[in-house]
């Protein structure tokens, strides 16, 4: 027979807080909000922000530096999974807002291009032609109806394929290694 007194009181440490009910689907459902919150935030910046002084040293800074933003963001997005009562969410939330990141930083720095060295690209780019030719290369789809023509287009297509996949690939490593860690600060270790 179970004690009853003991089973009332099982589930009283933070860390060993239910894994279901009202709370894990609010939670799922703040996680949501968020990352659709931002993600939409970003493409919104991305279509209203005043993309019209095309320069090639101003597209490099931009691409430099929204490289760095976008490793710092994820480096953050990574200590706050240790940190958050429901790591798996946050890591899932953290790859997404990443990528939409990533995939808008190229998207501008394309649409730049094309405006500082028209021709850079088999047909000239819009923003919305930007972003479909940066989903594309990122998913390597590539249906070659927009190509990079001019040889810093295709520096800066090389760039994106290549941070592309360790973005992927490290991605996975740093936030399942972020997910373990929070998940043992709070006592649950994952299953193995």
């Amino acid at each position: 027979m179970t004690d009853p007194a003991a089973a009332r009181t099982k589930h009283t440490s933070p860390g060993d807080a239910p894994r279901s009910g009202p709370s894990r689907r609010r939670a799922t459902a703040v996680s949501v909000a968020r990352t659709v919150g931002t993600a939409t935030g970003l493409v919104a910046a991305y279509y209203l922000l005043p993309l019209s002084r095309p320069s090639t040293m101003g597209t490099s800074v931009l691409l430099l530096g929204g490289l760095l933003a976008v490793v710092l963001v994820f480096g953050w997005e990574a200590w706050v999974v240790m940190r958050s009562p429901h790591p798996r969410l946050r890591a899932v939330e953290a790859v997404a807002v990443t990528v939409a990141g990533y995939l808008i930083l190229f998207a501008s720095t394309y649409y730049l291009m094309e405006r500082a060295l028209p021709g850079s690209f088999s047909e000239p780019l819009t923003r919305t032609d930007a972003l479909y030719f940066t989903i594309t290369t990122f998913s390597t789809v590539g249906f070659g109806d927009i190509t990079a023509r001019s040889q810093p287009g295709r520096i800066v297509v090389m760039v994106q394929m290549i941070c592309g996949l360790l973005l992927v690939g490290v991605a996975v490593r740093v936030l399942s290694a972020a997910v373990r860690a929070g998940l043992r600060r709070q006592g649950r270790e994952p299953p193995r």
